[in-house]
């Protein structure tokens, strides 16, 4: 399949290009929450505008009321989102929490699918335990009670746990931590009895939350997917988010690019635009290349995930991987020739940096995927 968007994929990818640049800017949105010190992070109202948008309810199948587009379409907004700063449940709700839903039951997906693609209902995804992601390392156990099970155990860094509406949660229900078999995914309410968020900032002012489980009790109706068999959700849901990820990246570096660029062509030193040193064309050019290299390897692995390919997880950790190296470049390079401005809140390309800081570690920072990734060749 040749790596470039089609003509729907195009139209969508204008369509959230202008959303974005004008409902989502850093001025509306980013700033705007961070300089209130907002609990949540991100506005609900624009969260309802990403229903009205459609994008909200995207991967959602039509039976469940959406669009039943794929990964690809996903990155496109994500992509967007990352490019303009967006602060959005986008990447845990409406790809991720939506990726799990797709393997509950009917009554599961009815109870919460309409919220979602509606832009009201917001998923939290509660996978890691420790500083560092490593899903296979469960401890949280789930034990058997009447005809549900009772939760145990502590989550970290859970994303939108702070103002979740549940929260997607797995669990081990048999096995021992590093094993990934034993393990049971389940769709927990966040006002559940037992249930104890602590919210936390991050360094680009998004908002995650520890959350604690002290015998938390949940009906059957509450597991998604088989009981002991739930690394098969779990890879759906980590393909999905990585690959989400990953498309944010890319946008991250692209419009930390993007203001770099402009800003090489106003700024003037010794008479000229500092544009036209050749030093700094060569180190642009070169920042070019790193991100349109990103791209390609994004579009790839969302292209294998919707072909269900045999080798979507490893395309998935090259191009988190790097993507998260061109950001990095990006942002790093912005900062570098803006000068020192570049250090000031005044100018948005540090809060492009403080977004690729956080972003970096969600499902795996670039060095847990070059790992991945030789394990996966067989090294």
């Amino acid at each position: 399949m040749p790596l470039i968007l089609d003509d729907d994929q195009t139209m969508l990818r204008d369509t959230a290009h202008e959303f974005m640049m004008g409902e989502g800017s850093i001025a509306k949105q980013l700033r705007h929450w961070r300089d209130m010190q907002c609990k949540d992070g991100f506005g609900h109202d624009l969260w309802r505008q990403f229903g009205e948008m459609g994008f909200a309810g995207m991967l959602a199948s039509e039976a469940d009321g959406g669009l039943g587009m794929g990964a690809v379409e996903a990155g496109v907004v994500m992509e967007e989102i990352g490019r303009n700063l967006t602060p959005s449940p986008f990447l845990s709700t409406a790809i991720v929490g939506v990726t799990a839903l797709a393997a509950a039951d009917d009554d599961a997906r009815a109870r919460w699918l309409p919220g979602i693609v509606e832009g009201r209902t917001i998923l939290g995804i509660a996978i890691d335990e420790g500083a560092r992601h490593d899903p296979s390392n469960i401890a949280m156990t789930a034990t058997k009670s009447g005809n549900g099970f009772k939760l145990d155990g502590r989550k970290r860094a859970v994303l939108q746990g702070a103002s979740a509406d549940a929260l997607i949660v797995v669990a081990r229900t048999s096995g021992a931590a590093g094993d990934t078999q034993g393990l049971t995914v389940f769709a927990v309410p966040t006002d559940a009895a037992g249930l104890s968020r602590d919210a936390v900032r991050l360094v680009d002012s998004s908002m995650a939350a520890h959350c604690d489980f002290d015998g938390v009790e949940v009906d059957g109706g509450s597991v998604i997917g088989d009981v002991d068999n739930g690394w098969a959700v779990v890879s759906k849901m980590l393909a999905a988010g990585r690959a989400g990820a990953a498309s944010e990246a890319v946008g991250v570096g692209g419009g930390a690019m993007d203001i770099t660029f402009e800003y090489l062509k106003g700024r003037k030193q010794f008479g000229r635009h500092i544009g036209s040193f050749q030093a700094l064309q060569h180190r642009a050019a070169h920042l070019y290349s790193e991100i349109e290299i990103a791209r390609a390897a994004v579009l790839k692995a969302c292209q294998l995930i919707d072909e269900n390919a045999d080798n979507a997880e490893l395309m998935v950790s090259v191009a988190k991987a790097k993507a998260g190296d061109a950001a990095n470049l990006a942002v790093r390079e912005g900062v570098q020739m803006h000068g020192g401005v570049g250090m000031t809140d005044e100018y948005d390309i540090g809060l492009y940096m403080k977004r690729d800081r956080a972003l970096a570690e969600y499902f795996g920072d670039g060095r847990y995927h070059a790992n991945r990734v030789a394990e996966l060749l067989g090294y």
